[in-house]
């Protein structure tokens, strides 16, 4: 397996496997449109000519770094492909000077395991106006915001359920 830029020829395949996570919920739903112009945000992971997963990085001001869009391919689920893309993923926002990254989830102890803590939703203002005033689902979101390593600091706390804030926001 490899790991590599997404190119113009993967916006489809990328776009077919968030779809698959969409359909349930996981993932919110993203347009092939969109996929192609975000293109560039997007690592996969590849063998043999075929995409197994995708994930991107969407930067914000003052060095915030989201992790978004993290989907392997069900029958590769588990074998250490979104470990991997998520790494790598971390790497490439550290380069950029990211002084503080994040995800929102619904598996968060897969991403715990690799450093990232719960954080009040509240505490990433900037999400909320960019997705989730928008998003259909955001006055039952069940999404877990988590914020990576040390940049978690104070905000931490444990990740039972239940415990995480809700981004909800009025009307």
């Amino acid at each position: 397996m490899r790991l590599r830029k997404a190119r113009a020829q993967d916006v489809s395949a990328i776009h077919r496997l968030i779809a698959v996570y969409s359909r349930d919920g996981t993932l919110l739903p993203r347009s092939l449109d969109d996929i192609q112009t975000h293109r560039g945000q997007f690592i996969v992971a590849e063998a043999e000519g075929r995409l197994l997963g995708c994930g991107a990085l969407h930067s914000y001001p003052n060095g915030l770094v989201e992790i978004r869009s993290i989907a392997i391919a069900p029958d590769c689920q588990h074998g250490g492909v979104g470990t991997r893309l998520v790494r790598r993923l971390l790497q490439k926002a550290q380069r950029g000077d990211a002084k503080r990254i994040f995800l929102f989830t619904r598996s968060p102890d897969f991403f715990a395991c690799l450093g990232f803590s719960v954080v009040p939703a509240a505490s990433l203002p900037e999400k909320i106006w960019k997705d989730c005033r928008l998003c259909p689902r955001r006055l039952c979101c069940d999404e877990i915001p988590m914020v990576f390593g040390a940049a978690a600091g104070a905000h931490a706390f444990p990740t039972q359920p239940g415990l995480a804030s809700p981004h909800v926001l009025p009307g």
